[in-house]
């Protein structure tokens, strides 16, 4: 047992050694007289890229925060004023790296041309993150919806929840979670419903053709100005439409706040069916005729 401690002890003694004999075979004389001589020549230009890296990045903290505050103050949306000001950081960033490489004697032009082959080589590959990336950006500068607007767009309708960089997530009116890319999105039209305040009410009524269109008339628009969610301003159209094969159409179009929209139109259905039947008015509805021939 004695022997192999000896034995261990003796061979992590070789080890050291010769590790120390590694190192100072590495730091040579001739090699430690370059390393000084290299320290030497560009040891101020070392100082000198470290000050550029260190003032610069203190300078675009400056700018970033400037930019961001003004932004801020002119009242611009929250999405774009964190977007916008990080991509400037990180634009006038990539200037101040490049600049403090320079001072130490790299050729950037080389640098830019690897970089620059390389983000075309990553674009061509993430081509479709990309396209949605150029489409959030237009969506946060333009902003054709804000969240909580109910919108149809990229093939569905729903309640936008979250805009991001790549994708849109909306909540369907029956509570689904939709995340649509916003290249869909931006490749198409795109309809707000909820962006103005107001919105119009179309409704349809046929009567018969025996009954009174005037007495009808008066009955829709009594219907209508019994209903306090329908604004009196603009004023309620209510106007014969057609004359199909077994009624007479009336167009209804009355004006509400869009968030009195659905009642609207679901209780004027409800409502003028009982009024109409009450008035002794007739709603007709499709009927077939059969007559039968006996053949002898």
């Amino acid at each position: 047992m004695a022997q192999e401690n000896i034995d261990t002890a003796t061979s992590a003694a070789k080890s050291a050694e010769s590790s120390n004999d590694g190192i100072t075979a590495f730091f040579t004389e001739d090699r430690i007289n370059s390393i000084i001589e290299w320290a030497a020549a560009n040891g101020l230009k070392l100082i000198a890229a470290i000050l550029i890296f260190v003032i610069g990045k203190w300078v675009v903290g400056k700018i970033r925060n400037g930019v961001k505050k003004a932004m801020e103050k002119k009242q611009v949306d929250p999405a774009l004023v964190s977007f916008g000001s990080s991509i400037l950081y990180y634009m006038l960033m990539i200037a101040v790296i490049l600049a403090a490489i320079q001072q130490i004697g790299f050729q950037t032009t080389s640098l830019v041309a690897i970089i620059g082959a390389a983000g075309l080589a990553v674009g061509l590959a993430l081509q479709g993150s990309l396209s949605n990336f150029a489409a959030g950006v237009l969506i946060i500068m333009f902003r054709p919806f804000r969240i909580g607007d109910v919108i149809d767009a990229g093939g569905h309708v729903g309640s936008v929840k979250e805009i991001g960089v790549l994708v849109t997530i909306m909540h369907s009116p029956d509570n689904k979670k939709i995340i649509v890319p916003n290249s869909a999105i931006m490749s198409g039209s795109i309809t707000n419903i909820t962006a103005n305040d107001t919105r119009r009410v179309d409704m349809s009524v046929g009567v018969s053709y025996s009954d009174d269109l005037d007495k009808v008339t008066d009955i829709i628009k009594d219907v209508l100005k019994a209903d306090e969610r329908v604004l009196p301003e603009p004023a309620p159209q209510v106007v014969v439409s057609a004359l199909a094969d077994s009624s007479v159409n009336f167009h209804v179009r009355p004006w509400t706040k869009k968030e009195d929209y659905w009642g609207v139109f679901f209780d004027f259905q409800k409502t003028i069916k009982q009024r109409l039947d009450k008035e002794g008015v007739s709603i007709p509805f499709p009927q077939r005729d059969v007559h039968l021939h006996k053949v002898d």
